[in-house]
């Protein structure tokens, strides 16, 4: 399983117009084989483990990858849950420090697991809300690029999510076609950067809005 299942994400990588290292595709392989395990148990994700799985476990953390500073040293990924995008990213940008934020203990437990099995270093998981990190006044204005995917944001949300990024630091959400863009209005510390396409046959993309 685990040749087939590195051949078909470097098949669908490739698809979506990129290059990768064999031991980045080894990597995420090994990822996804522990999220396919530990998803027999309990309910890490509704994906499938066909192309459209792939496409968005992996394939759209890797093109979102692409617009990562490259001064960035820090992201804080919020409502982790199975480990994507937070653990494609770090395979990918292995030089950033991540903090994984979970608040189910069971699903956090599973974050912990892919960062001993894979052998992650500098990677944190926090079993919390992201409210909780706000009360922590060490990481005020410590991040410098803060993910969010299938965790409602709105103007409360995005005034307490960008607590945690430094003067420029930048928050990326991952959207699907047809939810809401209008992100610079939102909020008065936040532009809109760009957004940009994900995965074509997924019509996903990726706004970034930056910190002033």
């Amino acid at each position: 399983m685990g040749r087939g299942l590195a051949e078909r994400i470097a098949e669908r990588v490739s698809r979506a117009g990129m290059d990768i290292d064999p031991s980045l595709v080894s990597g995420l392989a090994a990822y996804l084989r522990l999220l396919y395990r530990w998803n027999e148990q309990m309910n890490l994700t509704a994906l499938a483990e066909d192309d459209r799985g792939l496409d968005r476990l992996v394939v759209e953390p890797l093109v979102a990858a692409q617009q990562m500073p490259e001064e960035a040293r820090s992201v804080v990924d919020i409502g982790s849950g199975g480990g994507s995008p937070a653990v494609p990213l770090k395979l990918a940008v292995p030089g950033v420090a991540l903090r994984m934020v979970e608040s189910k203990s069971r699903k956090a437990a599973f974050l912990r697991e892919v960062v001993r099995e894979l052998g992650l270093t500098d990677v944190v998981v926090e079993a919390c809300r992201y409210e909780e990190l706000l009360t922590r006044p060490e990481l005020h204005a410590a991040t410098d690029v803060v993910t969010v995917r299938a965790v409602k944001v709105d103007a409360q949300a995005l005034e307490g999510l960008q607590t945690l990024l430094r003067a420029g630091g930048v928050l990326f959400l991952f959207r699907s076609t047809g939810e809401d863009e209008a992100w610079g209005d939102r909020h008065r510390s936040l532009r809109w950067r760009g957004t940009y396409p994900l995965v074509e046959s997924l019509q996903s993309r990726l706004v970034v809005l930056e910190k002033a």
